[in-house]
């Protein structure tokens, strides 16, 4: 299969990205998607866009060059409480929050202080993905983690940079043997995020291609795969 969306892609204004808006659209065309996520991060952390860049996403149109462009965010979890870094004003506008946890946004906490913070953060109706629960550097009960995902109905990201020889998160492919195993096991959807930052990775999936392989998962639980992916978002 092929995937058809990517929520998670950074643009300049992150920061520590390459490309710009356009450039990430024209690469999500090249890449054969037909509906691309921005999801710059939030203001915590450091580098990232003024609160009024967020504010002011009501002027991106809905669809650019062809691709359907969606309103997103990579929100920072700031506490074991599952609190994020988005004010209400800037929520009502966006389509969809990745939740993720960020060392410099937050201190790496216990196995059960990581594992209810992310699962806190599923309680935010906006936010559908949270964003690469791979890191060992965060210790996650990751059974917790995909039971309370089910409940809440909320995916569970598929990180295709963490995956990589060179990302600097700890044990992503031993995790995610792990998680997916777990996630096929209760019926969880996963989302697939490339969290590219430039723009010839947006929509690259392939070291995700490569795991979901050798897992045997299923791919009517991977929400990329599905033409109802939208419906989900906006649930």
């Amino acid at each position: 299969m092929k995937a058809i969306i990517d929520l998670h892609t950074h643009t300049i204004s992150s920061g520590h990205a390459f490309s710009t808006l356009k450039e990430n659209v024209e690469g999500a065309k090249e890449n054969g998607l037909k509906i691309m996520g921005l999801s710059d991060h939030a203001v915590t952390m450091p580098g990232t866009a003024h609160p009024f860049y967020f504010h002011n996403m009501k002027v991106i149109k809905e669809e650019i060059d062809g691709i359907r462009v969606l309103k997103g965010i990579e929100a920072n979890i700031i506490d074991y409480d599952g609190n994020l870094d988005v004010e209400d004003e800037v929520v009502e506008i966006l389509d969809y929050m990745i939740a993720s946890v960020h060392g410099p946004c937050i201190k790496a906490g216990n196995i059960e202080e990581n594992t209810r913070a992310m699962i806190k953060a599923m309680d935010n109706p906006k936010v559908k993905v949270i964003g690469h629960p791979d890191d060992s550097r965060f210790p996650v009960d990751y059974e917790k983690l995909v039971l309370a995902a089910k409940e809440k109905n909320v995916a569970l990201e598929m990180n295709n940079s963490s995956l990589s020889p060179k990302s600097f998160r700890m044990n992503g492919l031993e995790n995610y043997k792990i998680i997916l195993k777990l996630c096929k096991e209760h019926e969880v959807k996963i989302m697939l995020g490339s969290d590219a930052h430039i723009y010839y990775d947006v929509g690259r999936f392939d070291n995700c291609y490569k795991l979901l392989k050798e897992m045997d998962f299923p791919e009517e639980l991977v929400w990329n795969f599905r033409e109802d992916v939208l419906d989900y978002i906006f649930s």
